[in-house]
């Protein structure tokens, strides 16, 4: 699918492979690769060349998820439920799609989640939809969406301590959870992404 993308964003530029190779600071014959499909870029080369094409890391993956509106606005896939093992982008159960400015888009790779249950009330609510950028690690003190054992993925607040971490719900009527830092490489806990913006549903 990336090689398909990157010749179609390459020739709507009307650029040269050798001209893109120089942007980006690599050999001619390695875009070559990349759009025969013998190789594929480095994270942080994707991230190059999302932004000179001005379009989104998932887009430049798989195409048909991340979706570029008329008014320059980007429509991000909505899903239900994270497993483990299973990346993001390969998740087929999306729920529809939420638009975000590609100004902010851009910085990052991002992703809606529907909210299901009632322990974050009453900040968050039940199928309100939280705008999440994917990383593996947050502040002490931000919303993250969580993966604990390898079941569907929590919303929490993260609470960093000395010895380890505890995942706060909003709802009072839910106890934290409190895991040592050796639980949290073993069962495992695994932060998937922090919640940036919340969209309530009436």
């Amino acid at each position: 699918m990336f090689q398909i993308i990157l010749k179609k964003l390459r020739e709507r530029e009307g650029i040269s492979q050798k001209k893109l190779a120089n942007k980006l600071e690599v050999a001619q014959s390695t875009v070559g690769m990349w759009e025969s499909g013998r190789s594929n870029p480095e994270h942080e080369t994707l991230r190059k060349i999302a932004k000179y094409f001005d379009v989104n890391i998932d887009y430049l993956v798989n195409g048909n998820q991340i979706i570029q509106t008329e008014n320059n606005m980007i429509k991000i896939p909505v899903i239900g439920q994270i497993s483990a093992g299973v990346p993001i982008e390969a998740i087929e159960n999306i729920l529809g799609y939420e638009e975000m400015t590609n100004e902010m888009a851009i910085t990052g790779d991002f992703f809606g989640l529907l909210i299901k249950g009632n322990s974050m009330e009453p900040r968050i609510k039940q199928n309100d939809v939280l705008i999440v950028r994917k990383q593996s690690d947050v502040d002490s003190g931000d919303i993250a969406v969580v993966l604990v054992n390898g079941y569907d993925a929590t919303v929490k607040k993260v609470m960093k301590h000395q010895d380890g971490i505890s995942l706060i719900s909003f709802n009072e009527a839910y106890a934290p959870t409190f895991y040592t830092y050796n639980e949290v490489e073993t069962l495992p806990v695994e932060i998937i992404g922090k919640v940036i913006e919340l969209r309530g549903k009436f």
